[in-house]
């Protein structure tokens, strides 16, 4: 049986190593892992977002729409739009709770959600959702830290345990970024 993770947020968040972070945590754990990213504009503050398939019976790794156990978001437009078009029923939410306007938005010509109204749509897709925010993060790029920690310390992913996501991290993030980032990751796994 498949475990599908559908990753989204804005370009330059991290999307990518919050992915390869993921992917290669599961490797080490002995799941079969099938990923692939999409960057989109990135560059532009477009939207990133990347697919990860756990299990023996996958083959492609484009998580099927309506098809994700748990949507990872690192901004809240996109936690929603991640959930409308890839949350199955049941599935889980979690996303850093942090806001990056569109400009139809900072023209008036589009109304942004809130928190609430973003438990309120999960809830009537039959989902659940959990927010991250820390307030004492001092580069917004270590977000992603701060998701790894909240999804380690849920214990969502079958077979992926906090200490080889931790391992990871340790080998990918840079040096100079790698105490605040383990930081942060702990911090985050406490409920």
């Amino acid at each position: 049986m498949a475990f599908n993770i559908y990753i989204c947020g804005v370009g330059g968040q991290g999307i990518g190593l919050l992915a390869a972070v993921l992917s290669e945590a599961a490797d080490r754990a002995g799941l079969e892992v099938r990923a692939c990213d999409t960057h989109g504009l990135a560059q532009r503050g477009g939207v990133v977002s990347s697919h990860i398939r756990l299990g023996p019976e996958v083959f492609t790794p484009l998580v099927p729409e309506g098809g994700a156990d748990l949507v990872l978001a690192l901004e809240r437009l996109e936690a929603l739009r991640g959930a409308a078009k890839y949350l199955k029923k049941g599935g889980k939410v979690i996303y850093y709770d942090t806001a990056y306007q569109p400009v139809s938005v900072r023209m008036g010509e589009a109304l942004y959600p809130s928190a609430e109204v973003l438990e309120k749509d999960i809830s009537e897709m039959r989902g659940e959702v959990f927010a991250v925010a820390l307030k004492d993060i001092s580069d917004p790029r270590m977000q992603n830290a701060a998701l790894l920690g909240r999804l380690a310390g849920m214990n969502i992913v079958p077979g992926l345990k906090a200490g080889t996501i931790e391992e990871v991290l340790k080998e990918i993030v840079p040096p100079g970024a790698l105490e605040e980032n383990l930081r942060i990751f702990r911090s985050s796994a406490k409920p």
